[in-house]
């Protein structure tokens, strides 16, 4: 049998699904209520032709290439003279019938269903997939909108689950409609919202959102014009103008052709991704969409988020600009395009950073926030810090005897530890803040290497799931490491034990608290709207607007 959340054939199922249910075509409805009888779904049947489009265009192009020339010129196409016109016309119709049958056969073998606890999707002709996923184990959920598909109006559904190198699930293409009804459908699933017995299910609507902030196209550019790749620009300039005024010779503008292009897509992949990029919150988790010509819209439920990353580059500092990073299982370092789906910020002001924040850590563990967060992104310790104790914020730095080995960064590197979560900072041009979870942390490891043997120092790394945020504690104390590793080791095991369930909105029975093993620091709840701070009473929150009465 097919283990959860991986992909391979399934023996109960031989070669293919049980085609003994009736097949509904997408035309007719999206399975908005989990079927159990073993009904499949096809796709829409537009989908092959959206996919496959560019088969089409290399036909197109190896066609018409010729043709084009030769009408350009005036003269007569090669395969219309001479007898070979019909040749022409009979092959240019069998590759046409070919790829129709090909993209009739496609859309004919991708069935998808959905159950109370999988999405299960089976294509291919020749070669069988067959994909499915736990719902209790999705960590995203994506909607996708390529250009051609924008023009068909259709979507992409991608499902990251966390035992997954790549998406589990990759359902495409469905209506935009009926997929964000199915990706509501699902996460209220994940979520282990039921019905009670005897009462027919209902299809889930979508769940209201609130929104947190819009990240200006202005601020876009901008971004973009201070990034590094504006200063490879300025590099290979002045390498090129130097090398022309030393030889004499048109060697160095031929530099910045091939630099040209780069930097061109430089700005385009940083426009393009971060164009119209907005952050919401709503009870299926935290809502993120960006995109100019291919437009996503990114659904990451609560508590799938394994580590944040804040990040500022020595240009940004003049305009107080940051940018944020996740790790979510699944998405992982190599998936497509990861950079843009790891972004949680790709430019905000440190208010829309403490916004985001507190939609990932809703309880900061702190009584203020602000402060720790502030002394993590800029603070630096006191010139008269001798021995690594506690700076500004709270934050441990390194000693006083590192700082020949690391002279521009022993007063920045150091870490921090609230009620929730560990955080580690480091780098004085290049600022950055990790923020790890305790529930999150999978493993710890201590690294010394000679001169930190002889420094007496080491470092600390936090292992979570595979991405762009690689949280490490750099050159502390060797006895303030060891002692922090025990710490953070216990820490961890407490808070998995108190962590949020995985259908985490399903009923549970009450049960008995575990008892404290010390006083815990009283905390200040993050609120809906992306603030930290206290909620006041008011009317029902969106979890009870939208599912209240289907437990």
């Amino acid at each position: 049998m097919t283990i959860p959340g991986s992909t391979g054939q399934d023996p109960l199922h031989g070669q293919g699904p049980d085609t003994s249910g009736e097949v509904m075509p997408a035309s007719q409805g999206v399975p908005l209520i989990p079927d159990t009888t073993g009904t499949w779904h096809r796709v829409h049947p537009v989908s092959p032709l959206v996919r496959g489009w560019i088969a089409l265009a290399a036909i197109a192009y190896f066609f018409g290439r010729d043709w084009f020339e030769a009408v350009f010129r005036g003269d007569e196409f090669w395969g219309l003279s001479g007898g070979r016109a019909l040749w022409t016309v009979l092959i240019v119709a069998v590759v046409v019938l070919l790829l129709v049958a090909g993209f009739f056969l496609s859309w004919w073998y991708t069935r998808y269903q959905v159950t109370d606890d999988h999405v299960r999707v089976n294509s291919g002709v020749l070669f069988r997939q067959h994909r499915q996923a736990r719902l209790d184990r999705v960590q995203a959920i994506d909607v996708i909108q390529p250009l051609l598909a924008r023009i068909f109006g259709l979507a992409e559904l991608k499902f990251e689950v966390a035992d997954a190198g790549e998406s589990a699930v990759r359902l495409a293409y469905l209506p935009l409609a009926s997929a964000q009804e199915l990706r509501a459908t699902i996460l209220a699933r994940a979520a282990g919202l039921t019905s009670e017995p005897g009462h027919a299910q209902e299809p889930v609507p979508e769940a209201p959102e609130q929104q947190i902030l819009a990240v200006p196209g202005s601020r876009i550019v901008g971004a973009a014009l201070l990034s590094g790749t504006t200063v490879f620009l300025a590099i290979m300039l002045i390498a090129a103008g130097v090398s022309t005024f030393v030889f004499d010779a048109a060697f160095g503008p031929a530099l910045l052709v091939p630099a040209a292009f780069g930097v061109a897509a430089g700005y385009w992949s940083t426009f393009s991704t971060g164009y119209n990029f907005r952050a919401a919150v709503s009870p299926d988790g935290i809502r993120l969409r960006y995109g100019l010509l291919e437009t996503r819209a990114q659904t990451v439920p609560p508590g799938r988020v394994q580590a944040v990353e804040i990040m500022q580059s020595p240009l940004w500092r003049f305009k107080g600009w940051y940018r944020m990073r996740v790790n979510v299982a699944g998405y992982g370092v190599s998936t497509e395009n990861s950079g843009a789906r790891t972004t949680l910020l790709p430019v905000g002001t440190r208010q829309e950073v403490m916004q985001m924040l507190a939609l990932v850590l809703p309880d900061p563990g702190t009584d203020d926030p602000f402060a720790v967060f502030t002394a993590g992104l800029d603070g630096i310790a006191a010139t008269d810090q001798n021995d690594g104790g506690a700076s500004d914020g709270g934050f441990v730095t390194s000693p006083r005897r590192v700082r020949w080995l690391s002279w521009l960064t022993w007063r920045r590197n150091g870490f921090a530890v609230t009620g929730t979560a560990l955080l580690a900072r480091s780098g004085r041009l290049w600022r950055s803040l990790a923020v790890v979870p305790h529930e999150r942390t999978q493993s710890i490891a201590l690294h010394q290497g000679p001169l930190g043997r002889r420094l007496r120092v080491a470092d600390l790394r936090l292992h979570t799931t595979t991405g762009p945020v690689t949280p490490v504690v750099y050159q502390i104390d060797a006895d303030t490491a060891r002692r922090l590793f025990d710490e953070q080791a216990a820490r961890a095991a407490a808070a998995r034990r108190r962590s949020l369930p995985e259908r985490w909105l399903e009923a549970r029975p009450e049960s008995t608290p575990e008892p404290s093993s010390g006083p815990e620091p009283e905390a200040a709840a993050g609120r809906p709207d992306g603030q930290y701070g206290p909620q006041q009473n008011g009317p029902p929150t969106e979890q009870e607007s939208r599912h209240g009465g289907q437990h």
